[in-house]
């Protein structure tokens, strides 16, 4: 069995703890690749997935500017007393 994703006959997916936002039931939503959805088997519910072009707002982490400033190393001089 592979978990790759690529297998053309997929099924639907229960994803553990997760909750319909329509009825509130609980391990009822699947997420189904082939469609990339997510739905409720109780109620109905289907939802498609976002997509994934959306970016993460810029934060002090993402900034280019942060990522180019590089530490200088020291040595550590351990004392055996």
């Amino acid at each position: 069995m592979s978990d790759s994703g690529s297998e053309p006959n997929q099924r639907p997916r229960f994803v553990a703890g997760a909750v319909c936002p329509s009825c509130k039931a609980m391990d009822r939503m699947v997420i189904d690749g082939a469609a990339d959805e997510r739905r409720c088997v109780a109620c109905g519910f289907v939802e498609a997935r976002p997509d994934a072009s959306v970016s993460a707002p810029p934060t002090r982490v993402t900034r280019a500017s942060a990522r180019r400033v590089e530490t200088e190393a020291e040595t550590v001089r351990l004392l055996d007393e």
